[in-house]
């Protein structure tokens, strides 16, 4: 694997963001295509690239940072939520003005196709104990609030979970190994959902962290050390894929059950085999330029899309009804939102995303009192979970 990028990092950010935006697109018109339609799919590629792109960058630091120093656990929670929150905070503001609009929105929609309605306290509540969870993106935790605003940002709040135990996690396996840290941790996590469901915490979408806890620790062991052996390699991708078979958190018919080991499968063979022929051809073509700016613009994408797909798709079901069969429906509101919805994503990313990135950093260093920046400059600092 390239010592500073991996190639296919980029298009595979970008694909699991278009994924989702098509499967809702799919959902809120009533056209249906197989696997293009589950975008929770989607979301667990974002899951497997988070755990690969921190391990990733902790190889990469691990040289020049000392991770039994508090500090350095404190500069990763702030380049991580600096990478997060500036976004999120904008789109929430709009999410929670237009909340009751895209609300009436939702209804007309699932009245329309016969779907069950979404609960009306999803769009519409302001209050301050919901704005104050999601701020300090507590919401995660608890089963009322997890889902609780018209963004898809139930992940957030579980990848800053992740963060949360990351460093944890790199102690864990420093002392016993990366294989029987992630089966160790990925038991306990198992342990505690089991416990949890029993105690009566019914979360609407897998937004506590030992739900989901097995994807992110299969991608951490994606990220091998590209100096061990091959022995070694298919061990740690062994390992992954049994970690991504726990049967826990979302759905797990078998469609899900076999499309994330194809993932794991997928994405390890796009960095660790890249000299065979077609999949290197592939890893190349993730990292083209176009794909490049799909996973740069892939968190606006996640986060936007919905502040613009529900009012449009309710539109064109008001305007045409039965006259525009799914198909229509589905064109007619792509033609639109898929457009809109990038360009706010590149606007957003000038305008808000790489100055949070830059403040982030500014922090970083005015605390430690020395350039981290400078050092860190070849480091990717992308965002690889919604």
């Amino acid at each position: 694997m390239d010592i500073r990028r991996v190639e296919c990092l980029d298009g595979l950010r970008g694909v699991a963001a278009l994924w989702v935006l098509i499967g809702h697109m799919m959902i809120l018109t009533g056209f249906r295509l197989p696997l293009v339609s589950k975008p929770d799919l989607g979301v667990d590629l974002f899951i497997l690239l988070s755990g690969f792109l921190m391990m990733f960058q902790y190889r990469l630091r691990s040289g020049r940072e000392d991770w039994n120093a508090p500090g350095t656990w404190a500069a990763f929670w702030t380049r991580r939520f600096f990478r997060l929150a500036p976004l999120f905070y904008v789109t929430l503001a709009a999410a929670l003005i237009a909340g009751p609009a895209i609300h009436a929105d939702r209804v007309a929609i699932d009245s329309f196709l016969g779907q069950g309605l979404q609960p009306a306290e999803r769009y519409t509540d302001a209050s301050l104990t919901n704005i104050a969870l999601h701020l300090s993106f507590l919401f995660g935790l608890l089963p009322d609030y997890a889902f609780r605003t018209p963004l898809p940002d139930w992940s957030l709040g579980l990848e800053m979970q992740f963060y949360l135990v990351f460093p944890f996690l790199i102690l864990l396996g420093r002392r016993i190994g990366r294989v029987r840290s992630a089966f160790l941790a990925a038991g306990a996590g198992v342990a505690i959902a089991l416990v949890a469901g029993a105690a009566g915490l019914d979360y609407p979408m897998p937004s506590f962290l030992p739900l989901k806890l097995q994807l992110f620790l299969a991608g951490m062991l994606i990220a091998a050390d590209p100096g061990e052996g091959r022995i070694h390699l298919w061990t740690r991708l062994g390992a992954a894929m049994m970690l991504a078979a726990i049967p826990i958190g979302g759905e797990q018919d078998l469609l899900h059950f076999a499309v994330r080991e194809l993932l794991v499968f997928g994405f390890f063979a796009l960095v660790h085999l890249r000299a065979v022929a077609p999949i290197g051809w592939i890893s190349r073509l993730f990292g083209s330029r176009p794909f490049y700016w799909l996973g740069e613009l892939s968190y606006g994408t996640y986060l936007i899309h919905l502040l613009i797909l529900q009012p449009v798709a309710a539109a064109v079901i008001g305007q045409f009804g039965l006259g525009l069969g799914a198909v229509g429906r589905f064109a007619m509101t792509g033609v639109i939102v898929v457009p809109v919805t990038y360009a706010l994503a590149f606007v957003t990313y000038r305008l808000v995303e790489l100055p949070g990135q830059r403040l982030g950093k500014a922090v970083i260093k005015r605390a430690t009192g020395r350039d981290m920046v400078r050092a860190q400059q070849t480091i990717p600092e992308k965002l690889a979970a919604p």
